[in-house]
C-alpha cells in the first residue's frame, strides 16, 4: 500500500529529514529535560511510517539500508551494555556512570551509561515500530 498522491509524496520529502534530526535532538536532551530514547525513536519511526506511506515499503527499506530487526537487536545489546560499568564497579544495575573523553582543542565530551542506555531503547523502539509498519504493508499487498 503506497500513496499515489504528489501532497504526500512532495510532504514526506521535506519532513522525513527534519523528523530523523528532530529525534536526535530529543534522544540527546532526553537525560537533562523531557525527551529521551523512547520518545526519540517513535519520532524516527514516525518518519519511516510516512516515508513507507508515500512511496511503499520496499523504498524505506532501501532508505532505512538495515533491516529494522538490526536495529531492534543493537538496541537490546546496547540497553544490557549500559549495565556493564555498574555491575564491574560492584554497585546496583543501572547506576549511572560518567566519562569526559578529551577532544582535540582541550575541550572534553561527557559520556555516560545512561546516555547509551537511551540509545539501545531509541534503536530498539525505531526497530519495533518498523518491523510492525512494514510487516502490515507487507502483509496487504
Amino acid at each position: 500500500m503506497k500513496s499515489n498522491t504528489l501532497i504526500l509524496h512532495t510532504a514526506a520529502l521535506f519532513i522525513v529529514p527534519l523528523q530523523l534530526m528532530f529525534s536526535v535532538f530529543l534522544l540527546l536532551r532526553g537525560h537533562d529535560e523531557p525527551g529521551g530514547g523512547f520518545i526519540g525513536g517513535l519520532v524516527a519511526a514516525s518518519a519511516f511510517v510516512i516515508h513507507a506511506f508515500s512511496f511503499g515499503s520496499e523504498a524505506t527499506l532501501k532508505v532505512m539500508r538495515i533491516w529494522p530487526g538490526d536495529f531492534l537487536a543493537a538496541g537490546l545489546l546496547l540497553a544490557l551494555a549500559s549495565t556493564l560499568p555498574a555491575i564491574v564497579a560492584g554497585q546496583p544495575i543501572l547506576t549511572a556512570h560518567w566519562w569526559q573523553i578529551p577532544l582535540p582543542g582541550g575541550d572534553y565530551f561527557k559520556m555516560s551509561s545512561v546516555l547509551i542506555f537511551d540509545v539501545g531503547v531509541y534503536l530498539t523502539v525505531l526497530g519495533t515500530i518498523s518491523i510492525f509498519v512494514i510487516g502490515l504493508m507487507e502483509a496487504e499487498d
